[in-house]
């Protein structure tokens, strides 16, 4: 963002002053729950309405321009006909930012996206940022602003935890269940129409934001992935980024492919955001629980990180390791060393290998912890324990570990009501995040070794897209020899093939081979060749040959020319391809199946462009990778031609901008290499 949109941004979210357009006496409008939600704020606060000169003891003014100061803040509670003309006299007064709580803009139809357009055009004249329409506000509970119709909003606490939400309810629901975990709110903003200030900017301003140490983001749709990708990009080597997305985003619909149809809008969605090295999570639950965790520490970039657990009750850690093992969180032997400092603590029956079971609180709970803490295979250390104040004083004990080591620890319990919520408290208070279920101690275990691992893949540098010697790009697209021509500029192998105009040449083609050949229709406006009877394999014989050529004329149209090719021998078939993306732009793609793709479903995607490291995860995350390895009787193929591939695909759709996809399918692999066998440029 330019510096003077940052800088108006941040007088909308820190404010020193606030005008109040629409405040009103009654007390079931908005506006007037929005002056009341702001009566502890330490700033001036100014009622606007024409109509009255005082509400709920603070003076009313008639108009903006009648204010004795430049507000920082114009927050709106009018009807969304009257917006444009507000904005104008915000924007003419030099205000900050506006936020607009209420509705009836582009998410009524055409009329009201008029109207947003027209108040955005309001707000840029003058600078101003705006956020919503349509939002249930923000909340900054570090400087008493709490810029929202909804109740209670003051009791939520200044802390760590910022919310990003598209959605406003989810935004509030959000940082009261923050609240409610103890763990305390830096900004708190619901986007609602993002008509102005969208997740990207709200990223970048918090990325400096001292106050925050992690970031909660809620996402729908998304109108601009790529800007997104790329703020992530930069934002969570800084700080941890928690994503909670649902619905689809706004990609385009490739129907006539089987890349585009396999790009999948959700599921490019949830691998864009983790390639950007965000933590994605399934609930709010799951959000809070990471953010609780990664608020107080965050493990350094690691491709693995090795949790321990140490528990009092067999039970509950039972239920824990399960779910971690589940979750692929790792679980490391514990060295001899701390083997054998921990036997002589415990009793010989325990299990002491990872977990460390101690059978109910031994009263050497503390030494134990310290010899697991100290383990070099162990990056972070879970603790679970009932509440036996008797016999274990957990926020004393965890608090003196948590003081003399770096490693994070999490702990998880259960007690009586009342009693137990004490015990978090003062657990949280000693630095090591607590919470109240086995199920949520995992998430934010699971979340601390994401992020590590995020973090160690993003550390790696992306290449430069590389530029054949030539590029073909032919003004009437490409035919399927065009579309192997160009790939093999990449580096890409092909089988032996032969163009022909006529049968005659066909019969050539093939007497010159003798067979097995392919036998395809050459026409570029046939994306599936197969379901018009354009494709023949095995072809062995010249009355073989004169079938084929038979059922390819009759395919509707003018006469086509043939295309032969020597039939390739047997071997794994992937579909590999890229596709420009409406809203994240180039995406690769590969899949195992070949033309059965579609329905295995077997995919995985990545933003491009991408390195060889991230190619190799696109394969190690396929349900079928095993089948890479070699399966049973056949052998294992060649990953580095898969990886090649990928990578060819990847830079021809960022160094060539007139292309918007490539598929190869099938691709099939070898032990030493690779053979495009059907290629789609379009």
């Amino acid at each position: 963002m330019s510096r003077s949109r940052v800088d108006q941004l941040r007088r909308l979210l820190y404010p020193h002053s606030i005008a109040v357009v629409g405040a009103s006496t009654s007390i079931e409008k908005a506006g007037s729950q929005l002056l009341h939600a702001l009566r502890s704020f330490p700033g001036p606060l100014y009622p606007i309405n024409p109509n009255a000169t005082e509400i709920q003891g603070f003076k009313a003014y008639p108009t903006l321009s009648s204010l004795p100061q430049v507000p920082d803040l114009v927050a709106l509670a009018v009807p969304a006909s009257v917006a444009p003309r507000v904005m104008q006299e915000a924007s003419a007064a030099g205000a900050g930012g506006a936020l607009i709580i209420g509705g009836g803009f582009a998410e009524v139809g055409p009329q009201g996206s008029d109207l947003e357009a027209e108040v955005i055009r309001q707000a840029t004249a003058g600078g101003m940022r705006v956020l919503g329409p349509n939002t249930s506000g923000f909340l900054n509970p570090g400087r008493a602003c709490f810029a929202t119709f909804a109740p209670g909003t003051e009791t939520v606490i200044s802390g760590p935890v910022a919310v990003v939400a598209q959605s406003g309810g989810v935004n509030l629901t959000v940082a009261f269940l923050l609240a409610r975990a103890g763990v305390g709110v830096s900004v708190a903003v619901g986007l609602g129409n993002a008509a102005d200030v969208g997740p990207s900017d709200l990223l970048e301003i918090l990325a400096g934001d001292t106050t925050t140490r992690v970031i909660a983001l809620h996402l729908e749709g998304i109108a601009d992935g790529r800007r997104l990708y790329d703020t992530l990009r930069t934002v969570t080597p800084r700080k941890p980024v928690v994503v909670l997305t649902v619905g689809r985003s706004d990609s385009a619909d490739f129907a006539k492919s089987h890349t585009g149809a396999l790009l999948g809008g959700y599921e490019l969605k949830i691998a864009a955001l983790r390639q950007a090295g965000a933590i994605v999570v399934g609930s709010t639950d799951a959000l809070v629980d990471a953010c609780a965790a990664l608020s107080v520490s965050r493990l350094s970039p690691r491709p693995a990180g090795g949790v321990a657990l140490l528990t009092a009750q067999a039970g509950p850690g039972l239920l824990i390791v399960d779910n971690l093992k589940a979750e692929g969180v790792r679980l490391p032997a514990l060295s001899n060393t701390t083997l054998d400092s921990i036997t002589q603590l415990l009793p010989p029956l325990t299990y002491m290998k990872n977990p460390v079971d101690t059978g109910r609180p031994s009263p050497h709970f503390a030494a134990v912890l310290d010899a697991i803490i100290r383990d070099p295979n162990v990056d972070l250390v879970c603790i679970s324990a009932l509440n036996e104040p008797e016999v274990l004083d957990v926020p004393n004990v965890l608090g003196k570990a948590a003081r003399t080591t770096p490693k994070p620890l999490l702990y998880c319990g259960m007690g009586a009501l009342g009693a137990f919520e004490t015990v978090m408290t003062a657990t949280r208070a000693e630095g090591v995040p607590s919470y109240g279920a086995p199920e949520r101690l995992v998430s934010a275990a699971r979340a601390m070794v994401d992020d590590a691992r995020a973090q160690w893949r993003l550390a790696a540098s992306i290449p430069a897209p590389q530029t054949p010697p030539s590029v073909m790009r032919p003004d009437g697209g490409f035919d399927e020899v065009g579309a192997k021509a160009f790939l093999e500029l990449w580096g890409l192998a092909c089988p032996t093939r032969h163009v022909c105009a006529n049968r005659a040449a066909a019969r050539e083609a093939f007497d010159a081979h003798g067979g097995p050949m392919v036998v395809k229709v050459i026409d570029r406006a046939i994306l599936h060749k197969t379901e018009v009877g354009g494709v023949h394999v095995n072809v062995r014989s010249l009355t073989e040959l004169e079938l084929a050529l038979d059922r390819i004329d009759a395919i509707p149209g003018s006469r086509r020319p043939y295309l032969l090719e020597v039939m390739a021998p047997p071997g794994l078939e992937l579909i590999v391809g890229a596709v420009r993306d409406r809203s994240f732009g180039p995406v690769v793609l590969v899949g195992l199946g070949g033309t059965l793709a579609e329905a295995l479903h077997d995919v995985s995607r990545r933003i491009a462009p991408i390195d060889a490291q991230e190619a190799e995860s696109m394969l190690s995350e396929l349900r079928g990778h095993v089948l890479l390895d070699g399966w049973r009787q056949t052998p294992a193929v060649s990953r580095r031609a898969i990886i090649h591939a990928l990578q060819a695909v990847s830079n021809i759709l960022v160094g060539c901008d007139t292309i918007a996809e490539v598929e190869i399918n099938p691709l099939r692999v070898y032990p030493d290499g690779a053979l495009v066998l059907d290629a789609l440029i379009v």
